[in-house]
């Protein structure tokens, strides 16, 4: 049987923080999931792809300033 190394307190306070700030929770997760795509499975035109999606959003938040 493998040990778990999170004390059940510790699990418990991470999924209150969680439900109180799911909007937070929400974000870090999609951050996590992009990071892990570009490192482990981003071919070259997802690269690309992704490049042009950034610079899009980059002059979208320009212009809101």
């Amino acid at each position: 049987m493998t040990e778990k190394k999170t004390s059940k307190a510790q699990v418990k306070a991470s999924r209150k923080w969680e439900e109180k700030n799911r909007k937070k929770a929400t974000i870090a997760s999609y951050r996590r999931t992009a990071r892990s795509f570009i490192r482990n499975h981003a071919e070259a035109e997802d690269i690309e792809e992704l490049r042009q999606l950034l610079d899009e959003r980059e002059q979208l938040i320009k212009e809101g300033d």
